[in-house]
């Protein structure tokens, strides 16, 4: 909860805004992280590295205790526990074990006895943050202690090879520009930040004042366009009596309309906090081919693939990538020994859905993602594989009718996935889905199991043979 007593002016400025408390209170704490960056950047650049650590702490528990009072004290005790476990079982598979398990168990535990028909912004939220980074800095330390030879490029890119001090581990964990909502990033690059490396100018400050607006402003952008829309698009009118009443066409196109909005709060989260990490530095990626610095590192969105791309791969690609990016690399990749890719995969969707929460909701939702997944390279390999539908779909005057339908097919199945994970609970997304008969489920699973057929009628031998080969 947040600080009690203090926030009576907030309350009546929420009200007005339409907006909770809770909700106002996380806009205000994100966009305080540029003021804090401005402080960094001025006063903290390639200074003693204790200090910038010294500076983060406060400032995220700040952050902490402004949002959740004393309940700031879950985050403690977990990055307490875990510079111990690092200490005490020191570069060892014991250590990432343990790790994993009172990491994930202390989560599980919150979600428990916190859990509310609601989505409400509580400890939690920044606490499944933490969770992954701290699972990522135990197996990153890990690696540490391995022969380079015998890592991955990626994994001599993050491997911890020094041992993290407690003020260290602190100051990674709380860093104000990514505490509330992410993004993920390494124990690598933070102690490159302390040190003033994250720069495009070595010895200067970087250049990175007009991409941190370009990011700010494009957030600020998405939240003024959900706040518009969400009078009107809210998820408690799809339990409504009266959106039970309209025609199925309505209930399907609203579901459509729907899920394109209701993602934009995590966009605009995401994004205003992606310009506090380019402000302070650690957004910086290195140069590209013709030597222009790349601001990318702290990216979770592609707004551009976001907002065009017609196929549900293209928006995974494009959504909340920092943490896609972090199940690939400590859990889809690390599955390897299973020998099976489509079970590495299924594997890391669960860890997913579990680690978004204890409802139902979200084991649906994403094994309707893995489904839909399937489904949609079942139809590329076909359409590319096929001398037909190949020249069908390479006709130039039919592509943006092909385009418009793709668009339609991929939202309207976009929102139909996040039902569930957006009511949280069995009774509301079961209501949902009864009232539009389990439209997408049926859909999905009939081309499922049809299109292996479709695909023997319609594909000549010698293309199977050669995709074969």
């Amino acid at each position: 909860m947040a600080v009690a007593g203090s926030g009576w002016s907030l309350a009546r400025l929420a009200e007005a805004l339409g907006s909770s408390e809770q909700a106002l209170r996380l806009i205000l704490s994100i966009l305080m992280g540029y003021p804090f960056a401005l402080f960094q950047r001025y006063f903290l650049f390639q200074k003693e590295t204790y200090l910038v650590h010294l500076y983060n702490v406060f400032t995220g528990l700040s952050i902490a205790y402004f949002n959740f009072g004393t309940q700031f004290f879950h985050s403690l005790i977990c990055v307490l526990i875990q510079f111990l476990i690092l200490r005490l079982m020191g570069r060892t598979i014991t250590a990432v074990i343990t790790t994993f398990l009172f990491q994930m168990t202390y989560l599980m535990a919150g979600y428990y006895f916190t859990a509310t028909e609601h989505y409400d912004i509580k400890w939690t939220m920044p606490h499944c943050v933490l969770t992954l980074k701290l699972i990522g800095l135990a197996i990153d330390y890990y690696d540490g202690g391995k022969d380079p030879e015998f890592l991955t490029p990626e994994q001599r890119r993050f491997a911890v090879r020094g041992v993290p001090t407690l003020l260290e581990v602190s100051g990674f964990s709380y860093f104000y520009g990514a505490f509330m909502v992410g993004p993920q990033f390494s124990m690598t690059d933070y102690q490159k930040l302390a040190r003033g490396e994250m720069t495009d100018v070595p010895g200067q400050r970087p250049n990175s004042f007009v991409p941190a607006l370009k990011r700010l402003s494009l957030g600020l952008l998405f939240l003024v366009t959900y706040t518009l829309s969400s009078p009107y698009i809210s998820d408690e009118y799809l339990t409504s009596d009266d959106y039970m009443e309209k025609p199925f066409w309505f209930r399907c196109g609203y579901i459509l309309i729907w899920g394109k909005i209701i993602l934009y709060k995590y966009v605009t989260c995401w994004l205003v906090t992606e310009g506090v990490c380019i402000l302070v530095g650690l957004g910086y990626n290195g140069k590209d081919q013709n030597g222009k610095p790349l601001w990318n590192a702290c990216a979770n969105m592609k707004v551009w693939l976001y907002e065009t791309t017609p196929l549900f791969t293209g928006t995974i690609a494009s959504f909340n990538i920092n943490t896609n990016a972090w199940v690939a690399r400590y859990i889809f990749k690390r599955l390897k020994f299973l020998g099976n890719k489509l079970l590495s995969q299924a594997l890391a969707l669960f860890f997913l859905a579990i680690w978004h929460g204890l409802h139902s909701g979200y084991l649906v939702c994403f094994q309707m993602e893995l489904l839909i997944v399937i489904v949609e390279r079942q139809a590329m390999n076909l359409v590319r594989d096929s001398p037909a539908l190949s020249t069908l779909a390479s006709i130039t005057v039919l592509r943006p009718i092909f385009y418009v339908l793709q668009q339609t097919n991929h939202w309207m199945f976009m929102g139909y996935s996040l039902v569930p994970f957006c009511l949280f609970t069995w009774d509301k997304w079961m209501k949902v889905y009864r009232s539009i008969y389990f439209f997408g489920h049926v859909l999905f699973f009939t081309l499922l199991l049809v299109l292996p057929y479709i695909r023997r009628s319609i594909v000549p031998r010698k293309e199977k043979l050669k995709r074969a080969e």
